[in-house]
């Protein structure tokens, strides 16, 4: 059954910037529900770079990219936004009473009279590996990108494939429910967390899981699709060796595209959406796009950059969905009326 949302907002991308808007927009009384292709919030910083140090957040010296994501989190909690996780916004219809109806690459239905793309570069999507017939196990679930339910693996003959933390946790995390892990990996040297790395090194040493050193070579199932081994070659060996498995975890990083968004029919200057500096609305009106994916003349692709942006967005999305009411500019520091909503007074 098709699931079907109403809100006052859609933001496609729950990065900094997407998750700033929230706080902006809930000010303002106005809902909001978010799409990501990611399984969690935070974008790039949560993603690519959760430890690395960020310098160049006001009034924050150094935090992290998952400081960033938490607090950002714990600032927006007071408006209860609703995720969904682990889906493309795949089509963007204007419906006949001018809202927006979105559709995920889940099935999810939203509409709203506002759309906010606060996609970053675009949706992260998983590199693949270079196998000649990986759409047949893909569309059965024999190889997966990411671990959406543990529980759909138990029992089952897992290969992971990769060198870093994604690799590696997934190891480590997924030895006690599965009926077997194969670490694979093109080289014995990982890029991993030092503590990750041992951990499967101590299992490997315990005979739980198996290290396998080379590259993916390629997949062996049945007609239906259904995985049965994966081919690795190794340095030296003459045939590559198959590997019992039920299901393959290619881990090797993300990359961004442009997606779906590139067909919602807005003007784009090298997959970069302009907008004006006023409203931040694209050439589709109560079509907004802030952070990264925006351009206009003078652009600077900061997260400082982007929050500004949302809070400009949020004053000109409250005229669309709210027409009837004038906005009356207030301060946290000494509006009553904010600061209960933000559950501070």
């Amino acid at each position: 059954m098709t699931q079907t949302h109403n809100t006052d907002i859609i933001i496609i991308g729950a990065g900094p910037v997407g998750l700033f808007a929230v706080f902006e927009l809930g000010l303002l009384d106005l809902r909001c529900h978010l799409v990501d292709i990611l399984d969690k919030p935070g974008g790039q910083c949560a993603e690519l770079y959760p430890e690395k140090p960020i310098y160049d957040i006001p009034a924050l010296p150094v935090c992290t990219g998952q400081e960033l994501t938490d607090r950002l989190m714990e600032q927006i909690a007071p408006f209860d936004p609703t995720f969904h996780y682990g889906q493309m916004a795949e089509s963007l219809t204007r419906l006949p009473d001018d809202r927006w109806q979105l559709i995920t690459s889940d099935g999810v239905s939203i509409s709203a009279p506002v759309v906010v793309i606060a996609a970053g570069g675009g949706s992260f999507v998983p590199k693949r590996p270079p196998l000649n017939n990986l759409e047949a196990f893909e569309a059965t679930g024999g190889v997966q990108y990411a671990v959406r339910r543990r529980d759909t693996l138990t029992d089952k003959h897992l290969v992971i494939a990769g060198g870093g933390d994604s690799a590696l946790d997934w190891t480590v995390n997924l030895v006690d429910l599965a009926a077997s892990v194969t670490l694979v990996h093109r080289r014995d040297d990982f890029r991993g967390a030092p503590d990750t790395v041992a951990k499967m090194r101590t299992l490997v040493d315990a005979g739980k899981v198996n290290l396998a050193i080379g590259q993916l070579k390629g997949l062996d199932g049945d007609a239906a699709g259904n995985l049965s081994h994966v081919l690795v070659q190794s340095a030296g060996a003459e045939a590559p060796t198959a590997i019992a498995a039920d299901v393959l975890l290619p881990f090797y990083g993300l990359t961004m595209k442009l997606g779906p968004i590139a067909d919602f029919g807005l003007n784009l200057e090298e997959n970069l959406i302009p907008v004006d500096t006023e409203r931040f609305e694209t050439s589709t009106p109560s079509i907004f796009a802030i952070g990264d994916i925006n351009h206009y003349p003078g652009k600077l692709k900061l997260i400082l950059s982007g929050f500004h942006e949302a809070a400009l967005m949020a004053h000109a999305a409250h005229g669309i969905v709210h027409p009837e009411k004038r906005i009356r500019f207030q301060y946290t520091t000494s509006s009553s009326a904010l600061q209960q909503k933000l559950g501070v007074a």
